[in-house]
């Protein structure tokens, strides 16, 4: 092999009055990176964090849980007051039975169904953003 540098290659210049590159890092870099726990731990462990976290994950559920019943009683009272008012809706004969009582009795049902799988599945994606931010810290 030869010295000679190849076509297109520059060799870099180091004079010998020019000081080496030095790292300069502080005495205290060592001590200020401390360990980092998982959010896991700190739940575990219950510290202030852990409490926090929980807390915002109950708050969270809670008010979803508000959300629902809040709208269960709007439908459940206002029904009733929606056939007191409109006295036409209760001559409505739905398969021989009159309309305030086909919807009070069976109709009903459905709709808390669709409500209870509603808020179990917003639930669960509440759970799995809480999971997913535990797991990021």
């Amino acid at each position: 092999m030869s010295a000679e540098p190849r076509p297109g290659r520059r060799l870099p210049l180091v004079r010998a009055d020019q000081p080496r590159r030095v790292t300069v890092t502080s005495p205290r870099t060592a001590a200020a990176r401390r360990p980092r726990y998982p959010a896991t731990r700190e739940i575990d462990e219950q510290t202030h964090l852990g409490e926090l976290y929980m807390r915002s994950l109950v708050r969270t559920q809670f008010r979803l849980a508000m959300f629902v019943c809040t709208v269960m009683f709007c439908v459940v009272l206002g029904l009733p007051l929606m056939f007191l008012l409109i006295p036409e809706l209760r001559e409505i004969d739905l398969l021989g039975v009159p309309l305030p009582w086909a919807v009070l009795a069976g109709l009903i049902y459905p709709a808390f169904v669709v409500g209870a799988w509603l808020y179990v599945r917003q639930a669960e994606r509440n759970e799995r953003h809480f999971a997913d931010l535990v797991e990021r810290q």
